[in-house]
Order: C-alpha cells, then sequence, then structure tokens
C-alpha cells in the first residue's frame, strides 16, 4: 500500500528543542550489509524548550541495546523515532544500532559507492546512521572512532590516533547532524597545504580512487585559492588543522560542505584536459569554492531550521559567484547566472513548484533544495549589497560573523544585523524571503523641456497560496545613452518601493535611450515597448555588457516569435546586429560567444505562453533551425575568420583567456557546420587534444547528421572514463532530431553501460531527455510514457534523484490539450504505484493539481 498522505510542516509551528547535547562520541564498526554504530551522548534539558519530551529520530535502524546513565531502558519505538522516560537533569544515553550500508541505495544515511562507505546527511539523513535529535538547531561536539578493514577512514574535525584497524576523529567546533561525515574505502590522496593569514599550516587532501589521482591537481588549486579569497575578501581563516576533500561516484547532490570532510560527486572534482571541457573546469572552480565557503556561511553559522535554508544557500551561492568572477569574467559570469536563473528559477516561480525564498510550510525538505532557495537566495544577497552599498555590506558581514559565530540563526537575524550596521529599516525588504512569484516591472517614459522621467509599475502575479503580494523593494539600476552612443547619465540606483513610481532625469539636451536593470540588478521581468532599432543601438553601444546582451537577446527573441506567430523571415535587423557584434575585437571572445546564443526552446514557450498563446515544440523548434541557418549564411565570411583567429596554439589551459578563445571558435564552428556539412568539425575532431574541442566537434558531426563514426570511435576511446561516457550518453540525445529524441534515449537505456542506481549515469540519459523540449513534448508522448517509466523505477532506489527529475513536467499546463491528456496520464501512473516515496508523491501531487 501506500505510505500515509504526507503531513506538511509549518515554520509557524517551530519549538525550540525540549534537548541539548553537549557531546557526541560514536564508534563505527563497519561492515558492507551489518555495520554496528555505537552512540554515547550527553543531554542536557533545555531551559527554553516549552516541553520536555525525549524524542529522537530514527530510520531504517535495528536497535541492539540502549542505555541512560548506564541502566538498559525499553525504549517506545515508531517507524519514525523513539520516545523513551529520562531524567530532568543532564543524563547519558548510549545505544547500539545495525545497519546495512550496501542496501541503502537511496545514497542517504550511511551507504557504498563501489565498494566504499561513504554518507549524505543532509537535510535529514543521520536519522538513518543512529537514533538522535536530526534537527540542525541541535549542535554538539562529535568524537568518531571507525573500525574497520579499509585502509583509509576519515571523519569531521581532525586525526587524533590512528592504529590497525581502528582511526578516531575529533571536531572542536559543534556542529548539527547534518554535518556529520564518514568515508572508508581503498583511496589515495593527492596532498597539499595552504599557510593561512596568521602563519598555522593547513594539510590538505583530495581523496580518490586509485588511478584519479592525475585529476586532482585543478581542484586542489581550485581550493588554496578559495581559502586566500575568503581571507582576503571576507576576512574568514580556516579553523582546524586539515582539510579533506573525498571523490564519490554515487551522490545525488553536487557536493556536501561537511565540517573539514568535504564529499564530493566524483564530477565537480576530477579533471584533467583530456577529459573536462572548460565548463567542466569552471564548474569544478565554484563548487570546490562553494562548499568551502560554507566553512563559515553554514557550518560556524548553521540555520536554525530548515525552512532557513537560503540563509546558508542563498549566501553561499553569492559568495562563490563573487569568487568566480574575481578569479575570471566578471560580466561572463553575470550572464550566465542570469542565463541560469531564468532558466531554472523564474521557471519554477511561474509554475505549480513555486515557493518563497523562505518557505512558510514542506512536506519533505529534500524537495527543497532548488533554485528559488539557492539562486534566488543570492540574487537577494546582490540586492541587499546594492542598497547598503559595499563598505556597509562588509561591515554587516563583520557583525553577522561576531555575533552569530556558533549559532543555528534566522532570516530575522540575518537581516538585524543589516540593521543595527547600516540604520534601515528592511521591513520591506523582507518581502523577498516571503513571498513567492518574479515581478513584473512596466516601464513607460516621456521627455519634455530637458527632463526625462522614467515611469516605473510593479506587479507580481499569484502563486500556489499567495494571490495577494504587496509592493517590494526593488533596486533598478539605470543609465541613460545619447543618441551617439555615449553616456549622458552613469548608473544610478532607483529605489522602487511603490506599486508605481516616477523618477526624473533633468538637464538633458535631447531624448535619451534608457539603459535599464544594468547588471541585473533585481531578479524581475522588466516590460517595455521598444522597436527593434532601439534594441540594435543598446546592442551596438551600451557600456553595460549585462544591458549590452539583453539587448541581443531580445531582439533574437522578438524576431523568433514573430517567425512562430507570424510566420515571419529571420530579422534582418537582428542578424545585422549580431554581425557586427561578432567582428567587434574589442570585446571579450567569451561575452561575443554567450551574445551568440538564442533563447533556449523553453524561454520561448515561456514567452508565448505569456503573451496568451499555445507553444508548440515543434514549431519552436524549427523556427531556431531556421535562424541558425540564416545566421551561418549571414555570418559565413566572419565565422570563417573567427574560427582561424580564435585557434588556441599554446598548451591546454583553463583559464579565461583560452576558454573565450574556444568558446567563440566553437561557436564559429556550429556555424561553419551548418554550410559545409561537418567537414571543418571532423578535421578539429580528428586533431583535439583535450575534451573541449573533441566533444564541440562531436556535437556538430552529430547536428549535421554524419555522427555515428565519431560517436562509435569516442566510446571506444574513452569507455573506460565513467564521466566521460556520461557526455557520450548526454550528447547524443540533445543533439538528435525532435521525432527521434525518445527512441534515441531508449536505445541508450538499453545500452549495457547505463545503470539507474547511478544519479549522474540517470540525469545524463533521462535529464537529457528532458533538456530538448522539442523532444521530450513530441505529440507521440513518447518523451512522456520513456520518463514515467523510468521514474516508476527509480523511485523505490532512490526517491530524491526521482523527485527532483519528475519537475520535468512542472510545466505541462501551458501545452496544447492533446499534450496536457498524455502528461496527465503519466502523472496519474506515477501517483498510482503502490508504496511511493513521499519526495516524489509530494512533487507529483503539486505538478497534477497545477
Amino acid at each position: 500500500m501506500k505510505d500515509a498522505a504526507p503531513q506538511p510542516i509549518y515554520l509557524a509551528d517551530y519549538t525550540p528543542p525540549a534537548y541539548l547535547i553537549s557531546d557526541v562520541h560514536l564508534t563505527f564498526r563497519l561492515s558492507p550489509s551489518a555495520t554496528r554504530v555505537l552512540s554515547r551522548i550527553s543531554f542536557r534539558p533545555n531551559p527554553d524548550a516549552k516541553s520536555g519530551e525525549f524524542v529522537l529520530h530514527g530510520e531504517n535502524l535495528t536497535l541492539i541495546s540502549a542505555a541512560i546513565d548506564g541502566a538498559p531502558v525499553s525504549p517506545q519505538m515508531t517507524d519514525t523515532g523513539l520516545t523513551c522516560d529520562v531524567p530532568d537533569a543532564p543524563f547519558v544515553w548510549e545505544a547500539e544500532v545495525e545497519i546495512d550500508p550496501a542496501a541503502n541505495t537511496a545514497l542517504e544515511g550511511l551507504y557504498m559507492s563501489n565498494g566504499m562507505y561513504c554518507t549524505q546527511c543532509e537535510a535529514e539523513g543521520f536519522r538513518k546512521i543512529t537514533y538522535y535529535p536530526d534537527r540542525p538547531d541541535v549542535m554538539a561536539v562529535f568524537t568518531v572512532r571507525i573500525e574497520g578493514d579499509d585502509p583509509v577512514m576519515l571523519s569531521n574535525g581532525n586525526l587524533v590516533a590512528k592504529g590497525d584497524g581502528f582511526a578516531e576523529w575529533h571536531d572542536p567546533w559543534p556542529k548539527p547532524a547534518y554535518l556529520f561525515a564518514l568515508v572508508a574505502g581503498q583511496l589515495v590522496n593527492h596532498p597539499g597545504s595552504f599557510t593561512t593569514c596568521s602563519g598555522r599550516e593547513v594539510e590538505l587532501n583530495i581523496w580518490v580512487r586509485p588511478g584519479d589521482e592525475g585529476k586532482c591537481a585543478f581542484g586542489m588549486q581550485a581550493l588554496k585559492d578559495s581559502m586566500r579569497w575568503d581571507e582576503e575578501v571576507y576576512g574568514r581563516e580556516y579553523d582546524l588543522d586539515l582539510f579533506n576533500i573525498v571523490a564519490v561516484d554515487d551522490f545525488n547532490m553536487g557536493a556536501m560542505e561537511n565540517k573539514g570532510l568535504n564529499i564530493f560527486n566524483s564530477s565537480c572534482v576530477l579533471a584533467s584536459p583530456e577529459t573536462s571541457t572548460d565548463a567542466n573546469f569552471e564548474r569544478i572552480e565554484a563548487i570546490i569554492a562553494h562548499e568551502y565557503f560554507h566553512n563559515w556561511t553554514g557550518n560556524r553559522i548553521t540555520c536554525r531550521d530548515w525552512f532557513q535554508l537560503c540563509l546558508k544557500e542563498g549566501l553561499t551561492v553569492y559568495r562563490d559567484a563573487q569568487f568566480t568572477a574575481d578569479m575570471r569574467s566578471a560580466p561572463v559570469k553575470r550572464i550566465e547566472d542570469v542565463i541560469a536563473l531564468r532558466a531554472r528559477q523564474f521557471r519554477e516561480d511561474n509554475g505549480p513548484l513555486a515557493h518563497a525564498v523562505r518557505p512558510s510550510s514542506f512536506v519533505e525538505i529534500n524537495n527543497f533544495y532548488t533554485a528559488t532557495i539557492y539562486e534566488k537566495g543570492a540574487e537577494v544577497i546582490g540586492m541587499l549589497k546594492t542598497l547598503v552599498g559595499d563598505a556597509a555590506y562588509y561591515s554587516a558581514l563583520d557583525l553577522y560573523f561576531e555575533r552569530h559565530d556558533g549559532d543555528a540563526a534566522t532570516i530575522e537575524d540575518w537581516l538585524q544585523v543589516f540593521e543595527d550596521a547600516t540604520g534601515r529599516d528592511l521591513t520591506q525588504f523582507r518581502r523577498w524571503y516571503d513571498d513567492a512569484g518574479t515581478p513584473r516591472v512596466r516601464v513607460t517614459d516621456d521627455f519634455a523641456d530637458g527632463t526625462y522621467t522614467l515611469h516605473l509599475s510593479q506587479n507580481t502575479p499569484p502563486t500556489p497560496g499567495q494571490d495577494n503580494k504587496p509592493p517590494r523593494v526593488i533596486p533598478v539600476a539605470v543609465g541613460l545613452l545619447g543618441s551617439d552612443g555615449d553616456e549622458v547619465r552613469a548608473t544610478e540606483v532607483l529605489e522602487m518601493t511603490e506599486a508605481k513610481q516616477s523618477f526624473r532625469f533633468e538637464g538633458l539636451n535631447a531624448r535619451p535611450v534608457p539603459s535599464i536593470l544594468r547588471d541585473f540588478s533585481a531578479p524581475v521581468i522588466i516590460q517595455r515597448d521598444t522597436s527593434p532599432e532601439e534594441r540594435a543601438f543598446v546592442l551596438a553601444h551600451d557600456t553595460d555588457p549585462f544591458n549590452k546582451w539583453e539587448a541581443g537577446r531580445t531582439l533574437a527573441r522578438e524576431g523568433l516569435l514573430e517567425m512562430i506567430c507570424q510566420n515571419e523571415d529571420p530579422d534582418e535587423r537582428y542578424l545585422d546586429a549580431t554581425l557586427t557584434m561578432a567582428r567587434d575585437d574589442s570585446l571579450d571572445p567569451a561575452f561575443r560567444a554567450l551574445a551568440l546564443g538564442l533563447p533556449s526552446q523553453d524561454d520561448l514557450a515561456q514567452a508565448l505562453h505569456d503573451g496568451g498563446t499555445t507553444p508548440d515544440p515543434q514549431v519552436i523548434w524549427d523556427a531556431l533551425e531556421t535562424l541558425k541557418q540564416a545566421r551561418a549564411q549571414a555570418m559565413q565570411d566572419t565565422a570563417t575568420r573567427l574560427y582561424a583567429q580564435y585557434q588556441v596554439t599554446e598548451p591546454y589551459r583553463p583559464d579565461a583567456a583560452q576558454s573565450g578563445a574556444r568558446a567563440l571558435a566553437n561557436a564559429a564552428l556550429g556555424m561553419i557546420t551548418r554550410l559545409d556539412g561537418g567537414a571543418q568539425a571532423q578535421r578539429q575532431y580528428d586533431s583535439a587534444d583535450n575534451m573541449t574541442q573533441q566533444l564541440a566537434a562531436l556535437g556538430c558531426l552529430l547536428q549535421a547528421g554524419n555522427g555515428d563514426p565519431a560517436v562509435a570511435a569516442f566510446y571506444d576511446q574513452w569507455q573506460h572514463d565513467r564521466l566521460v561516457i556520461d557526455k557520450w550518453f548526454s550528447l547524443q540525445i540533445l543533439h538528435a532530431r525532435p521525432q527521434d529524441t525518445a527512441a534515441v534515449a531508449e536505445r541508450l537505456t538499453r545500452h549495457p553501460d547505463f545503470t539507474l542506481k547511478n544519479p549522474n549515469r540517470f540525469r545524463a540519459t533521462l535529464g537529457a531527455l528532458t533538456m530538448s523540449p522539442a523532444g521530450f513534448h513530441h505529440v507521440s508522448g513518447a518523451g512522456y510514457a520513456l520518463l514515467a517509466d523510468w521514474l516508476i523505477q527509480l523511485d523505490p532506489l532512490n526517491p530524491q534523484t526521482t523527485a527532483r527529475m519528475s519537475t520535468a513536467f512542472e510545466t505541462w499546463r501551458r501545452y496544447d490539450d492533446a499534450r496536457q491528456t498524455l502528461i496527465s496520464a503519466q502523472l496519474d501512473r506515477i501517483l498510482a504505484q503502490p508504496k511511493l516515496s513521499r519526495d516524489t508523491t509530494e512533487m507529483v501531487s503539486r505538478i497534477r493539481e497545477a
């Protein structure tokens, strides 16, 4: 039978824990199918608690024994934990449990990954290891003894003892259970060291499987760069003698910031020029920084409850974005972040899964590791910094670290720090945390007697459970351009606080061209009627890189919408403006490569839906293909020049300069391939000495329809490398014609290397299916059925990955009746499964009820 209907948990119902913990002693006697965990925990009553009931969480545990102050007890057991009568004074709880790591396919708690013991405890995985108050506001000092046959046995903190068959670890910093980590197995380390700003030497290690040692150097340098940057920019010094990273093949997430022992999905730490693309290197650098930065924004200061998840994640995403901007190109990083935000978070905000940055309720916390929490949470931090200024921001952060070090904090604590440091009233700003949805800012303007006036109005559409949205504080960065392209007003931040406001710029000689929302100063949708000529002007002249890119993207989108809705030919103004931009060698190659990108199929579908038109995925795909072909023909000579000009002949480096050059050259190769049938792509494939060039060429060959020999050769070359073969799976699906996409994906699920137990391989295959909208939404419904088939198979093994993958269906209401009927049938089929997990039940139910 199906699990009991999941019951929501509400922020308003938060109560302090009944008991606090001084210290925890854990002993692990490792065995693949029968690990014993012995716990000795020092509890004390919490004087601030409203209830004195002693409750410990626990799931999938076999209790062997339990005692209080040495006397055996018989607790009252439930499926989710236990209760017990305890003294009204400090006491010591002892328990022994048995768990089965080998059978733990959910990859939550203690599990096996190809013979390696590994843990993942965020959000609520520790309760699958032993009985414990598994909540983030219960913090304790941990001492861990690991006993077993594995040569390497790691846990949090510092190594304090080691001998034949055991290792003991002590973490002196109090932490919640979700930050606990343990790894044991046949591992080798790539060592390093770092000298902190106070002169302490910190030992660094990246632990990997034998054979992966040669893929660690970049990650080690990224770690050192992160440590130095956090000292220089935020004044944060590392606080242990040791910092370990472990690469794990089977991992639901990208990485986890466990104190002193970061566990990484191997795809997010292993890198070499031969096996990793430029994008892989940049992602690895960012994720290593993100997890390291959590040491202060997440570990030393954690969140009081899971409703405050954005407190640690939004702030840390913002910090890792700052780091990448400093290490690479700030404008390019900003544009990439906005592309990702619009693709994931705006879609989330506009559908049945919309929720506030700080939700007021949830059923399963694993379902709230979302783009809203992370990316929109980071945008809120960025707006706050814009409003108070750089100096005040860093002053407030210093106060935050001073006041809340060692705390489990809340959004109220965070905003209070800024109010105290700056004197600002942030009551209205808090709506960014409490209200879901993406605000729309409508812009009109007029010019008279030397005064230019911008009229702004804001509106946030209703979202599930929130119909009325009061005005928010919106920082709108604006600059003004003259008719000759020069700036007549430098960037000024307008603070919008009302539903409607007007802002005047006086002393102008002529009507200016506005550059609105520079650097994407707020996560909003600007609605303004502009002409293609104005957009082309901004693309040519704006000094703000983001708005320069945005003008080109908007020009392309509007032209594509005319092609889709009115059967127009490709917009010559877009083609001319793009040609001019691409030829401008004063522009960063990485920027030009981004500017040559086109709106996504999903972006166009949403624009059509917002405009009252039912999108047809096939028609959208056809329009994009038509425009790409027209652009290739218009830019034939320029593409050939750019391809030759930006070939990198020096030894491979994954830095910003080389990466940008390769990105522009490969964008040019894509255009050349449309005209030469793949001849140049084949030459690049044959001569490529790095994965960026090889994979780009393979993609072009697939797009040209003659990639089968290269696909076979690529597999023969790389079948020994699991991460490269993930790319091989994805690329074939992403470049299939829409009518063939589901069939290609289905064929690959029958490949001997496909497995649903490895999240990376599952996402590489079924995830690629969902990232090809015209293929996934093909009118046959084959994509819907294939995804549902595999989600049903995966759910009993790995509910987290299943629930996250089910979001591919979240936009189903935007499509025609026939597609809605096909999708609703698959959603109903999933929900009808016996023993469907609470993770998947919640997500699919919310989507189905939209």
